[in-house]
């Protein structure tokens, strides 16, 4: 990844950014589809039509809590994700019938980015390595 200031990203409505990645399968089909960006989300969401396309199967299953207090049960699998120079595999919710795309905290640490909050940019994540003691 080139470590530009800034990464381009679409901003679709003030408030909300979105951003256009592809997402692959075990057997290389692959899908590109707008995301919205949640620094609040841990994990990557799906929609169903695309998991399934891409050839993903359900793993475990996890629950989770909705911004309202709901809670659900979703299944996890992992792919490919690609957004510009960036890629790396990463966990996902499989979603269902009703579910968005979704892109969490997650998979933007795997890739190295970050969230600007007050601009709505993503950046190059500053990693930290703590040094190992060598006695």
């Amino acid at each position: 990844m080139s470590y530009r200031s800034t990464i381009k990203r679409k901003i679709i409505h003030k408030g909300l950014t979105h951003i256009e990645a592809t997402v692959a399968g075990p057997s290389g089909k692959s899908e590109s589809l707008l995301f919205l960006v949640d620094s609040g989300a841990t994990y990557t969401v799906l929609p169903e039509k695309v998991w399934k396309k891409i050839g993903l199967k359900p793993g475990r299953t996890m629950e989770f809590a909705l911004a309202d207090g709901t809670k659900i049960k979703r299944k996890l699998s992992e792919c490919l994700f690609s957004f510009e120079d960036c890629e790396a595999h990463t966990p996902v919710v499989l979603g269902e019938h009703q579910d968005q795309a979704l892109l969490g905290i997650i998979t933007l640490e795997i890739l190295g980015l970050v969230l600007n909050p007050f601009d709505r940019t993503l950046r190059p994540l500053k990693a930290v390595m703590m040094s190992l003691n060598q006695s």
